[in-house]
Formats: structure tokens, C-alpha cells, sequence
């Protein structure tokens, strides 16, 4: 294991311009869709005739966080297999479960703290309940590709992105683990841009991030992340 990571270490010299660049077109896109939505004559962004694919475009800044990372990786590294550990094994299933079972739990008692705090007005849903709603009756078969990017793709983007490129950068700088597992919890919650749920998106990041530092790999982190989307993927069909 500690062979496997110091190896990563000398591979991931390039972790923070391959990290910048994905957080970057994640950015750049956001605020080209942000555009294109602003200057419709709708006030409604999803008042649309094709609200469907709509539906799956709202998940494209999403996707293209990890593609600064596998670029970089397939030119200057060994390939995300490789680098990254992308593919779950059956340890990484194991503890990623775990992990974000972990991380289901820490969210909801969060959330209920912030709830008590708060007050109900204060603090916001999940966004994903709310997106489905301009979706029709006949529909809804846009619903099913989107829960399957919940669940898989949006969580493998972004776990290459955080606990790929990212982590790699700040091991190659030989920062303790836990400080790594802290500050990429940090970067996981202000992308999610949901200010009344942060601590709970904390609180989730940290346990996905002892996912990957248990295991050293991507994929564990892949599939906690995965197990934590769960519930917020089946809200598409509730609205909830």
C-alpha cells in the first residue's frame, strides 16, 4: 500500500493544473448555460418544448469536472487505471459502501441539526426533487438517464476531479492524510454551491474522503459517493 502511494505521489505532479483546468471549464460552462438560459424569452429556464433533454443539460457542467484530470492523465501520467484507481474492486465496493452509508447518516443528523437551528424556511432541499418538476407525465423516460448520472457519472466526474487530481497533488506535497481528506471535503461542498446545506455536504465529504484514504484508490470514493447520491436520485420520480 505504501509502495502503490508513493508511486502515486511521483505521478501526480500535474494533479493541481489537471484539478484547476476541470474546475475551470466546470466554470466556464456554468456561466456559458447560465447565458444561453437568461436570454430565452421564458421566464421559466425549463419552459421549454424538449424539457427532457433539457433535464439531462442541466447535468453537463457536472460531467466535465473529471476531463481536465483524464487529459492530463493520459498524456502525462500512466492512464486514469493507472493514476487514479478508477474501477472498484471488491474492497473498494466494501468500503465505499460503508463510507457512504457514513455518509447518508451524516448528512441527516446535519440536516436535522441545521433544521432545529434554522428553522424549515432557512434551509433548502436537495436540488435534484425540484428539477424534475417541469417534467410531464409523458417524460419521464428523461428521468431514468438522469438518475443513472446521479448515481454513476456525476460522482466518478467528480471523484476523479477531488479525490483523483486533487488528492494526488496534495500527497505529491506530502500533506498529512487527514488534512487531505479535510480540505477536499471543503472543495466537495462549495461545488454543490448550496449554501444552507454546507455543513451536511461537509460532513458527507469527509466520509467519502475516508473512503479513498482507507483503500488509495478512486474507485472506493466512487462508489460512497454513488451510495450517498442514492436517495437524491430516486427524488426525480418523487419531486421531492
Amino acid at each position: 500500500m505504501q509502495g502503490t502511494r508513493a508511486r502515486a505521489r511521483s505521478r501526480t505532479h500535474w494533479g493541481f493544473p489537471a484539478f484547476f483546468a476541470g474546475l475551470g471549464a466546470y466554470h466556464l460552462l456554468t456561466l456559458g448555460m447560465t447565458a444561453l438560459r437568461s436570454g430565452h424569452a421564458s421566464a421559466d429556464p425549463f419552459e421549454l418544448p424538449d424539457v427532457g433533454p433539457m433535464l439531462l443539460l442541466a447535468f453537463l457542467p457536472s460531467l466535465v469536472l473529471g476531463l481536465g484530470p483524464v487529459i492530463a492523465s493520459c498524456r502525462w501520467g500512466d492512464g486514469p487505471h493507472a493514476d487514479f484507481g478508477w474501477v472498484p474492486n471488491l474492497r473498494d465496493v466494501k468500503v465505499g459502501l460503508a463510507c457512504g452509508g457514513l455518509a447518508l447518516l451524516t448528512g441527516y443528523l446535519l440536516n436535522l441539526l441545521l433544521l432545529g437551528v434554522y428553522g424549515v424556511g432557512r434551509v433548502a432541499d436537495g436540488p435534484l426533487g425540484g428539477l424534475a418538476e417541469g417534467v410531464d407525465a409523458g417524460d419521464t423516460v428523461w428521468l431514468v438517464p438522469a438518475a443513472v448520472i446521479v448515481v454513476a457519472v456525476t460522482p466518478l466526474a467528480e471523484e476523479v476531479l477531488l479525490r483523483g487530481a486533487l488528492w494526488g497533488a496534495l500527497e505529491h506535497h506530502r500533506l498529512p492524510p487527514w488534512v487531505i481528506i479535510v480540505l477536499t471535503a471543503v472543495v466537495f461542498a462549495y461545488l454543490h454551491g448550496e449554501p444552507s446545506r454546507t455543513i451536511a455536504l461537509l460532513g458527507q465529504g469527509l466520509a467519502i474522503g475516508v473512503a479513498r484514504w482507507r483503500t488509495g484508490r478512486v474507485g472506493a470514493a466512487f462508489v460512497a459517493h454513488a451510495a450517498n447520491n442514492f436517495p437524491p436520485a430516486l427524488s426525480l420520480f418523487t419531486g421531492s
